[in-house]
């Protein structure tokens, strides 16, 4: 098979990073704590006491001006069934109703909301935002002009939150349609392009600005629990940061090249959500104070599978989408973790830094794939060696079960910030090689030490007893431990059960070398009797 690094510079036809999926929270800063709502009712609405009745009238007479506005507009009104996938539905829904720059249908579902409770002291009333209810939301699925298929989702309950989700993806669409660019579509990506370099530079054009004026064009369009007149007097809407996927796309030629790219990259990357590799990943340090879990998983849906690596909110996957393109990309779920809040105007820091992780992925998974190593340097390993000091350091043997057994324990440690002493890897040697650890001496520890050191596959600081890892060591030990797990053991056990066990062709080969072999012992034999 090629490796990775050949099969995406030669087999791919198109690369695009792009904003996926967006999820912005649409919130109102002066309703945010019970003084606003009560300044809200008395001093805005002009109403003596803020009782609670108030809110419920003004969610009860704008649930009658949706339904007006449904029926006026001729836009379906529908109640999403517990369970039902809403956007199945929407789909559904979409193709039927071939409507442009306009609601398709109105979405009715009762969700969890966080709302104000009201207790009456003295003659007034008091609000605390600490009550969880189930409410209904309203959904306004619509055809956007310029970003295509969008959602508007509104509490019923004050503080009346809302909800935008969008696509960077659909919206590029409409952009590349309005310049006149060809382009073949991959679902919600893009599998062709006329012009790859034109659409690149538009994915890279979509900003906060462009999706406050989406968000405020519908704000004026739909029916709110606040009127304009609300709005104007400063009860007006915000945008956060919810949820933002990142996202790269490459298209292979053929798709069996994407598929072997990405069934490689899964078996050999299963331990990505080690701290050590999350620091490369993420080009952050991960310290015992970093929050977790770290995590690497491997989820399968149909037969399609997806690597998942988790770095606190932040879930990085890749999957091979459609079977034609490789799709990397980065979700994140709580800005903080990168130090920035949420607000809109650090989406394009967010967009840089997440192009930057799944770059850094696919760099990380080309050097764990090519760990090979030259002849000369497995010699240098596995022979004895003198240093350029004058030190002997002895050879590293293939196959040596107590050499076998270091291998695999020192890959334990790779992960550990502030390395390994004698006792700890001495211990992981012992259960490996199914000793008692008092079989395994600390001479023996010292003098395996010794020689890897001297090899340079660790190292140890001066005036310090624990030892760290090299890169070289790292490469050496992932080499020899795949090689004795997949390939050694594997056709040992093949040799040593019935010949049927082996494949049919290897065994019709290895019967014509025992032919060959035999015939020549058999000629040599009378030969030694004549001499």
């Amino acid at each position: 098979m090629a490796n990775i690094n050949e099969l995406l510079e030669g087999h791919v036809t198109l690369e695009v990073e792009c904003i996926d999926r967006l999820y912005l929270n649409g919130y109102l800063p002066s309703l945010a704590t019970g003084g606003g709502l009560i300044g809200f009712l008395t001093e805005h609405l002009g109403k003596p006491i803020p009782s609670p009745a108030l809110l419920g009238q003004i969610t009860q007479s704008w649930v009658e001006g949706v339904k007006r506005w449904a029926s006026q507009q001729g836009i379906p009104l529908i109640h999403f069934q517990h369970g039902e996938r809403k956007d199945e539905v929407a789909q559904r829904l979409r193709r039927q109703r071939g409507v442009h720059d306009q609601v398709v249908f109105i979405g009715v579902a009762q969700e969890k909301a966080q709302t104000f409770s009201g207790r009456k002291e003295g003659s007034t009333f008091r609000y605390d935002r600490d009550k969880t209810v189930y409410v209904n939301h309203y959904y306004f699925y619509i055809d956007d002009e310029d970003f295509g298929p969008i959602f508007l989702k509104v509490c019923s309950y004050a503080p009346w939150s809302l909800k935008l989700c969008l696509n960077g993806h659909e919206w590029a669409k409409r952009q590349m349609e309005k310049q006149g660019v060809a382009f073949e579509t991959l679902d919600n990506g893009f599998l062709s392009c006329a012009d790859p370099e034109k659409l690149q530079q538009t994915c890279d054009r979509l900003g906060p600005e462009d999706i406050d004026r989406l968000f405020r064009k519908w704000l004026d369009r739909v029916p709110l629990p606040l009127s304009r007149k609300d709005r104007e007097g400063g009860y007006d809407w915000q945008l956060s940061i919810w949820q933002m996927e990142v996202s790269l796309t490459q298209i292979f030629d053929r798709p069996q090249r994407g598929r072997e790219f990405f069934e490689e990259v899964m078996r050999d990357n299963l331990d990505l959500g080690r701290p050590d590799r999350l620091q490369l990943v993420f080009d952050r340090k991960v310290t015992k104070a970093t929050p977790g879990p770290f995590r690497t998983r491997v989820m399968q849906e149909g037969v399609h599978p997806s690597l998942h690596i988790q770095y606190k909110n932040f879930d990085l996957k890749q999957y091979f989408k459609e079977g034609r393109g490789l799709r990397t990309e980065g979700t994140f779920r709580n800005p903080k973790d990168f130090e920035v809040n949420k607000s809109l105007a650090n989406l394009p820091y967010l967009q840089r830094l997440g192009r930057h992780i799944n770059r850094r992925l696919l760099e990380v998974e080309r050097v764990s794939h090519n760990c090979g190593l030259s002849g000369d340097s497995i010699q240098r390993v596995v022979q004895p060696t003198v240093t350029e000091e004058g030190q002997r350091a002895p050879g590293l043997k293939f196959g040596d079960p107590r050499v076998m057994a270091l291998w695999v324990a020192l890959s334990l440690f790779t992960h550990l910030i502030q390395g390994f002493r004698n006792r700890d890897l001495r211990r992981h040697v012992a259960d490996l090689l199914g000793a008692d650890p008092g079989s395994y001496t600390p001479p023996q520890m010292t003098y395996d030490l010794r020689r890897l050191r001297l090899k340079g596959l660790i190292y140890r600081p001066p005036r310090a007893h624990r030892y760290f890892l090299t890169p070289h060591g790292w490469k050496v030990a992932r080499l020899m431990t795949r090689l004795e797990a997949r390939v050694f053991r594997p056709a040992l056990a093949a040799f040593d059960e019935h010949p049927a066990a082996l494949p049919p062709k290897l065994s019709e080969a290895l019967q014509r070398v025992d032919a060959q072999l035999d015939a020549l012992i058999n000629d040599a034999v009378p030969l030694a009797k004549a001499g």
